[in-house]
């Protein structure tokens, strides 16, 4: 497949319901997830997952990575944790009597950053031009990681000690913000069925999860979104419920432009999933609480009367008008 072609919306909606079944293969349920995963791939940017230990983010994260033929890589973030331990660095070679540059882990495809909240803002700060540009640089080199870098990072909303609050700028560099819930029964039951029996960790080769997908065929994916059509009333509407966010009271500082571009490549891709080369109000109606949970800081008096962020997206949903 040449760098020039693209995938027709048929053959990429077959590739994601591939990835889809192969990931099931060893995840239960968490089918929405995988879709905005799936989303975050072709529109090129990162997830956030939170939820209380033991709700499978970190192996949700590996069984999508081999299901679709990404490199992974993962960073257990620590309160010691240095920028030098994510991005490498240049270390002096005395046979050759050169510096070499000593790769990071986050030189790979789907890096899995585990439990981010729990190193200082120094290190996490390290992230922020590789989730931007896709690039790194050391001791005043830059170095290009790979064009389907994706960033899923994890954190635990339970507990507060000995964590940090990501920098806003951090936040708003992340597609979606997810949230994992504990199973519902009838899933639970499966789990303990299928995991019951086992003695120990578990990796994605183990059920049998094997790639569907190659580079070329995402990056073909990824390419097929340029035929998808934005009409000017949906981003009349996206551009106005982004603003919403910085119009309300209950909002101390709203949604960045950067919030209205994301959405619209969101909105593309999803409309691209369904097999559909125009966006619909539908689109952006469905992936707003995940592009905005993240990027809303309330106000004091918001604060003080309980409210929630998820609570305050729904009503400016509800109160900006779609185009028909």
């Amino acid at each position: 497949m040449s760098d020039a072609e693209h995938l027709p919306l048929a053959a990429l909606t077959e590739l994601a319901g591939a990835i889809r079944a192969e990931t099931a293969r060893a995840v239960v349920g968490q089918a929405d997830v995988v879709d905005h995963l799936l989303i975050a791939l072709l529109a090129r940017g990162h997830v956030l997952l939170e939820g209380p230990p033991g709700t499978a983010k970190t192996f949700l994260a590996r069984c999508f990575a081999a299901a679709s033929g990404l490199d992974f890589g993962r960073i257990q973030f620590t309160p010691d944790l240095m920028p030098g331990d994510i991005l490498g660095a240049n270390l002096f070679n005395f046979q050759t009597s050169q510096f070499t540059l000593t790769r990071g882990p986050i030189f790979c495809e789907l890096l899995l950053a585990d439990e981010i909240n729990r190193t200082p803002p120094k290190t996490q700060a390290a992230l922020l031009e590789a989730m931007q540009e896709r690039g790194v640089t050391l001791d005043g080199q830059r170095h290009a990681l790979p064009d389907r870098f994706l960033v899923v990072a994890t954190q635990n909303p339970v507990e507060s000690q000995g964590t940090y609050p990501l920098p806003e700028a951090q936040l708003d560099r992340f597609l979606f913000k997810l949230a994992l819930p504990y199973p519902a029964l009838e899933e639970e039951v499966r789990i303990v069925s299928r995991f019951g029996a086992g003695t120990g960790a578990e990796s994605p080769a183990d059920h049998g999860i094997v790639p569907v997908a190659d580079g070329a065929r995402l990056a073909a994916a990824a390419r097929a979104l340029a035929g998808v059509q934005l009409a000017a009333p949906v981003a009349d509407y996206i551009a106005r419920l982004i603003r919403a966010t910085r119009q309300s009271a209950d909002i101390a500082v709203g949604a960045s432009p950067r919030a209205g571009v994301l959405m619209a490549q969101a909105a593309r891709a999803r409309a691209a999933l369904d097999g559909r080369d125009y966006v619909l109000p539908d689109d952006v109606k469905a992936l707003a609480p995940a592009v905005l949970r993240h990027r809303l800081t309330l106000s004091p008096a918001a604060e003080i009367e309980g409210k929630a962020a998820e609570a305050l997206v729904a009503g400016f949903i509800e109160a900006t008008e779609a185009p028909r």
